[in-house]
């Protein structure tokens, strides 16, 4: 049992030392946490120790942390945002997930040599964009709260619901269990919204906190569904927060509470865990198909994306942060890698390719953006409206230090 607690220890101050480096550096501590589990995950490698080896406590927590924030995620998209940007997110979404998906996995079966179903794992992995790293990035610059910053995690929200689907579709168990899950899943969109009203005007506003502990059970519900009809349980996740969205524009206390929630104890699970992933042999062995790989995502995301920008009257500094925002991955492109190799349709050294590529992708073109095109918006509350770099400097949203 004392091993729990050196463990719990060791994965907390690596969390912390994160949060200092990042306050220190002016870096997201997403991307620190991703570094740090990555260096701490191989020196435990090296020096034969399991302390920074996932377990499955670690695994749970960071599974959540992943199904919490994009619940959250969802439910910053207000409907009037997403009803008033409509056209940019859905071309935005759509191109983000079908360019890199069909160059990818063309790449992985014509080039590489991979049979039909490991490019397809390829192209689904790396059509994604992380909504995990995308809103840890909002929330900490404050642009969750603007025109531009809604519109990024509405076309997130296109992509991964691209991404989820292509999984199923070509993937999935056609039988009764996914019914069951779509079933489940579309009654319960349409009656949680009422539901969680009731709910909240008659138990909420207690110290026990019953709201949140009623959003995390049926989070859990609907996540054990959709894992037993070989879905992901950040799908329903996403969904539920969207239909809530319109509840937690009226109470922003209890978002504010569940941020506390999962920043401090659940993400940097997440987080951590995602660089322990990364092997420093494989990454060495298979470095030049890695950077390939890398390459053909960041090339088809912003071939599809950049243009489509500046179609939509998008400045060119905010097009650039919005296109390489677009362009990270994480969550649902390590989940996809993951179900590939669980499912035989990937080997282990494809495996050790994909998810460096994808945690790659992850920390590369967010560090480009938040340093060299983090976007100066103005936002009035009304349709989106984008100044230039120069100019309004006291109304940007930067982080605090």
């Amino acid at each position: 049992m004392e091993q729990v607690w050196y463990t719990a220890a060791a994965w907390i101050a690596l969390a912390l030392l994160a949060s200092l480096i990042s306050i220190r550096v002016g870096i997201s501590v997403a991307l620190v946490e991703i570094f740090l589990g990555f260096v701490a995950g191989n020196c435990d490698a090296y020096l034969g120790s399991t302390i920074f080896q996932p377990n499955a406590w670690i695994n749970f927590l960071a599974g959540f942390a992943s199904v919490v924030l994009t619940f959250l995620a969802g439910a910053e998209i207000e409907p009037e945002a997403f009803r008033r940007q409509l056209a940019p997110t859905l071309a935005i979404g759509l191109v983000s997930f079908l360019f890199p998906f069909l160059g990818a996995m063309a790449y992985a079966y014509y080039v590489s040599g991979w049979n039909l179903q490991a490019a397809q794992i390829a192209g689904i992995a790396l059509s994604t964009t992380s909504m995990a790293v995308v809103y840890a990035v909002m929330v900490e610059t404050g642009l969750n709260e603007t025109e531009l910053g809604k519109l990024i995690l509405a076309a997130c929200f296109i992509t991964d619901l691209g991404t989820v689907l292509a999984l199923g579709l070509i993937f999935a168990q056609y039988d009764y269990w996914l019914l069951v899950f779509a079933a489940v899943t579309v009654v319960a969109m349409w009656r949680l919204p009422a539901f969680s009203r009731w709910f909240f005007a008659k138990w909420g506003g207690r110290v026990s906190e019953p709201e949140i502990k009623f959003i995390f059970l049926v989070l859990c519900i609907l996540g054990a569904l959709a894992v037993t009809a070989r879905s992901e349980a950040v799908l329903p996740a996403y969904l539920f927060g969207m239909v809530l969205a319109g509840l937690f524009t009226h109470n922003k206390v209890m978002v504010l509470r569940m941020r506390s929630i999962v920043f401090a104890l659940l993400t940097p699970f997440f987080f951590l865990k995602a660089g322990t992933l990364v092997s420093l042999p494989a990454l060495i062995a298979g470095f030049s198909l890695l950077v390939i790989l890398f390459v053909v995502k960041m090339v088809t995301k912003i071939v599809g994306i950049w243009p489509l920008c500046r179609a939509f009257k998008i400045p060119v500094r905010e097009s650039n942060y919005t296109t390489l925002l677009m362009a990270t991955g994480l969550t649902f492109g390590s989940i996809s890698a993951l179900f590939g190799l669980n499912y035989g349709y990937i080997n282990q050294a494809q495996y050790s390719i994909l998810v460096t590529a994808v945690i790659a992708s992850a920390v590369i073109p967010t560090v480009i953006a938040q340093i060299w095109f983090h976007p100066r918006e103005v936002n009035l509350g009304r349709a989106p409206e984008f100044v230039s770099s120069g100019s309004l400097d006291h109304l940007l949203h930067m982080p605090e230090d």
